[in-house]
């Protein structure tokens, strides 16, 4: 597009990937990618305050199609999942979604994907950023089941916003005006196969759209924002700022590649009493009796932080009483709130709720508070409504 720079935030090589949707989403104003599982991924079209209302007020629409699929399929499918997730999949119906770590035999996460039930016998992991293709093939050529591991053809965009189910009910019909929360539904759409999850990465009302044939990625982008017209739809990329205040955390910017469920509080989706022996389960139990020595906390700035200047104060030195205690990965400047709020790597002992810490800026140090997660809509009445 004339007049507009391109920026890619990552490594260029001939490894990465253009989504399907890539083009589609140039098109329509992306201006900064980053690389998710070897794929360039739409990541700011415009100002990012604009962007969280837009989300928070109407809809937004997102090429994630670098949420890389992992099928996973056959006779031991449910037993293989159960060895793979330390949470327990028992209650997990077909067409159900439930959100997991991955752990290794250490007990370290290799990737938060959801999961995704769509029979009896056929489940997909959609993946955070990390090889999580390699490590289940890696995983089932040991684990003498019946199995197969794949990543079928799939390329999601998400609908997410306040209006977003009038869009998919503009789409699809009625049928998927009562999907319920983490439910999915498979179907078609002028015959493109699709599966739609009412999933999202940003705590409000909203969709992902898994598209099964990718050659018709423009046409389904095309049809897609047609029916948002009415309700407002704006092309952007996930947004950092609800993101936060949604209590949703990050692979690799959050919490490093050596972090344990119990570091970045998700040990709520490990269950030590379930009965598979589970990768990672006795490093699991151990760090759950031992504790950890360093914890993701949610930081609350006080009121009156320089609020202009939030970005400045990711990555961070975190202090207590004038000690170095850690740093923060992300902070963000909450228009609803009207603080600053972000996440911070801090040692164990300074993670209670209520502490006061300082960060330290560009323009000085700031005083703020360990605070609950989420910092917006705790019981994620949003998603749910």
């Amino acid at each position: 597009m004339k007049g507009r720079s391109i920026v890619l935030i990552g490594v260029l090589d001939q490894s990465l990937e253009k989504s399907p949707f890539f083009d589609c989403a140039h098109r329509d104003g992306a201006a900064s990618y980053i690389v998710l599982n070897h794929m360039f991924m739409p990541y700011r079209y415009g100002d990012q305050t604009e962007e969280y209302w837009a989300l928070v007020n109407d809809a937004t629409l997102w090429d994630v199609a670098a949420e890389r699929q992992v099928e996973i399929s056959g006779p031991d499918a449910e037993a293989f999942l159960e060895l793979l997730v330390p949470r327990s999949l028992k209650s997990c119906a077909v067409g159900q979604c439930r959100y997991v770590v991955i752990t290794d035999n250490d007990g370290y996460i290799l990737n938060d994907p959801v999961l995704n039930r769509l029979d009896s016998d056929r489940y997909w992991l959609s993946a955070a950023d990390s090889d999580l293709l390699l490590w289940a093939k890696g995983v089932a050529c040991f684990a003498g089941m019946d199995v197969k591991i794949a990543e079928p053809e799939a390329a999601p965009i998400q609908i997410q916003g306040n209006k977003s189910r009038d869009i998919m009910v503009r789409l699809f019909g009625e049928k998927v005006a009562d999907l319920k929360y983490y439910h999915l539904i498979e179907t078609e759409f002028d015959g493109m196969p699709l599966m739609v999850t009412r999933t999202g990465w940003s705590g409000d009302l909203g969709y992902e759209i898994y598209l099964r044939d990718t050659s018709r990625a423009a046409e389904l982008w095309d049809r897609v924002k047609e029916a948002g017209k009415p309700s407002n739809l704006r092309v952007t990329g996930p947004n950092t700022i609800r993101r936060v205040e949604a209590g949703i955390i990050a692979m690799r910017s959050d919490f490093p590649a050596r972090s344990t469920p119990f570091h970045v509080g998700l040990e709520r989706l490990v269950d030590l009493d379930k009965p598979v022996d589970f990768i990672g389960k006795s490093a699991l139990r151990r760090i759950a009796t031992e504790g950890v020595s360093w914890k993701l906390v949610g930081l609350e700035f006080e009121e009156g932080a320089a609020t202009g200047e939030a970005a400045a104060f990711g990555g961070r030195v975190v202090s207590r009483d004038g000690v170095p205690v850690g740093r923060t990965t992300v902070v963000v400047h909450s228009p609803r709130l009207k603080r600053m709020i972000g996440y911070a790597r801090i040692d164990a002992g300074a993670s209670g709720l209520g502490t006061l810490l300082s960060v330290a800026g560009k323009s000085g140090d700031q005083r703020a508070r360990v605070a609950k997660r989420p910092f917006f809509d705790a019981g994620k009445r949003e998603p749910r409504r």
